[in-house]
């Protein structure tokens, strides 16, 4: 099984395409392509998620979102096939609204929504039974009050509350930390040294700061410690070497920094509920992108 890059059917003057459809089982293949997806799917119970480096089984009610190029697709697992599984899905270019106006106070929200698209969005049975109708509506209007309906869905999901950021924030190699000239600069120094041992205090060091303000700051903007923001960075690398290369897991598991095996075996078990080798069985084949 290969990648896909999906040529989607939207054209330079579209806003966006609704593909609404019932079927008994997943057929298209994992893919990617340059806009954003909103998948809605309900009765795939069982299902596999693929996100990225991501990989979940799906429940009753499904609904994600997926920025530019990050690779997904939805499997059959140990779903149910008597049942016939309903899917929607929204996609959108870029472009869809221009920066200057992203920038006002009011699509803060919105320009957030898309930000954190760039690691897959894991939406809330909450939040999909509640956008059911509207996502629904969108297959059966047309003209401008329809375009109005899909704004207001973004809005929707934009403020949605208990979202999950679905794959490492290295994966994708795209974040914003919220315009922090200090945290963009650490960022940089682990991007560069993530195979190295970096310490707290040379972080903190390197923003001029003592380590317990650097402590608090990088808390506040990722809600993370600097340990699990590095972990969670390195672990974006390990995921993506697992996938796209044939070296072993000892071998990854010390040009990514990690210090023993153990330590990287029980790390990566915590964050993607499986071990390195289970993972990469999981991503068998998947191997090429073009």
């Amino acid at each position: 099984m290969e990648i896909h890059r999906e040529i989607t059917p939207l054209k330079e003057n579209d806003c966006f395409l609704v593909f609404d459809r019932k079927r008994k089982e997943f057929s298209f293949p994992i893919h990617f392509h340059p806009e954003y997806e909103i998948n809605f799917i309900k009765n795939a119970t069982g299902g596999k998620r693929i996100i990225g480096d991501h990989i979940s089984e799906i429940n009753e009610y499904e609904l994600v979102m997926v920025g530019p190029n990050i690779y997904h697709g939805w499997e059959n697992f140990k779903n149910d096939k008597s049942q016939t599984l309903h899917e929607i899905t929204i996609q959108f270019p870029r472009d869809i609204f221009d920066s200057k106006l992203l920038s006002k106070n009011i699509l803060t929200p919105i320009k957030e929504l898309f930000r954190n698209s760039n690691q897959g969005i894991l939406f809330s049975k909450e939040t999909a039974i509640k956008l059911e109708d509207k996502l629904n509506s969108l297959s059966k209007k047309s003209g401008f009050d329809n375009f109005l309906n899909f704004q207001s869905i973004l809005y929707a999901l934009s403020i949605a509350k208990n979202k999950r950021l679905l794959t490492n924030i290295s994966f994708e190699e795209q974040y914003d930390f919220h315009n922090s000239e200090r945290i963009e600069k650490v960022y940089k120094y682990v991007k560069a040294n993530y195979n190295s041992k970096i310490k707290v205090e040379d972080a903190a060091s390197l923003v001029n700061m003592t380590v317990i303000s650097f402590s608090r700051l990088i808390k506040q903007r990722t809600g993370k410690t600097f340990i699990e923001f590095l972990n969670e960075l390195r672990l974006g690398y390990a995921t993506r070497k697992l996938i796209e290369t044939n070296d072993s897991v000892t071998d990854i598991c010390f040009s990514c920094g990690f210090n023993n095996l153990s330590n990287f075996n029980r790390i990566f078990k915590k964050k993607q509920n499986c071990t390195p080798s289970e993972f990469r069985i999981n991503f068998k084949g998947i191997k090429n992108i073009f």
